[in-house]
């Protein structure tokens, strides 16, 4: 199920999941996926973790109830020992709920899919990813803004929020919430990694948030994006 003699530019994709059928799924779905190929399979967390170490794929699809450790606490584990150009993770499940989606993108996550996401939303997502970008089902991204509504009321309103950011923690923020990797967002502002970094640790101070996801759906709740766009996809 694995191809070979790809041309180097191929998006590597390692597939991690539980259940026989679904890897087997998912390689048939990646084996005729143009730009897209599999490099591994692995059944547990400790397969996934030895697969990712020795093929360094650009992307992982990752079973949220992989056996052993599970999907988000392999994620973590992964990511932690990955070198300085670390695996894109889509997490994938059948159902996911809020703290689940919150753990996910806390340790590092590009994405959660929904398993009954279609074949073409997931071999889109997978490229998108894999370029910097995240992507979500529908109903998580609904989820994680839902979560973080209160937000805009507890730091006074959505609009005074942004009033205290420069325009520089701004535009990070807004890449941000476009689902963009740091090393996304340095390339298209031209700056570098650390200082993507200072100024979004800057601005989510400011707006007295915790973590990137909240991130994420402020700049939702704020107007700096809207759910209509690309990176929602199913």
């Amino acid at each position: 199920m694995i191809k070979t003699g790809e041309a180097a530019a191929a998006t590597n994709v390692l597939v991690a999941d539980g259940h026989a059928l679904a890897r087997l799924g998912l390689l048939t779905l990646l084996s005729s996926a143009p730009g897209l190929r599999a490099v591994g399979e692995a059944a547990d967390s400790d397969g996934a973790h030895a697969l990712a170490a020795l093929h360094s794929p650009d992307v992982i699809l990752m079973d949220i109830a992989l056996p052993h450790l599970g999907g988000i606490a392999t994620t973590q584990r992964i990511l932690e020992a990955a070198p300085a150009r670390p695996p894109r993770v889509i997490i994938t499940a059948s159902e996911v709920n809020d703290e689940e989606i919150q753990s996910a993108l806390r340790v590092g996550a590009a994405g959660i899919l929904l398993k009954d996401t279609s074949p073409q939303k997931m071999t889109a997502s997978i490229s998108a990813v894999a370029t910097g970008d995240m992507a979500f089902s529908p109903s998580v991204m609904e989820r994680l803004i839902d979560a973080y509504t209160y937000r805009a009321t507890a730091t006074d309103t959505a609009g005074s929020s942004l009033a205290m950011l420069t325009s520089r923690e701004t535009e990070v923020l807004r890449h941000v919430a476009k689902g963009r990797s740091n090393s996304a967002i340095a390339r298209e502002l031209k700056i570098s990694e650390a200082t993507v970094k200072t100024h979004l640790n800057r601005a989510m101070t400011k707006l007295g948030i915790t973590s990137r996801a909240e991130a994420v759906a402020l700049g939702y709740e704020c107007g700096l994006v809207v759910p209509s766009q690309p990176q929602r996809v199913a």
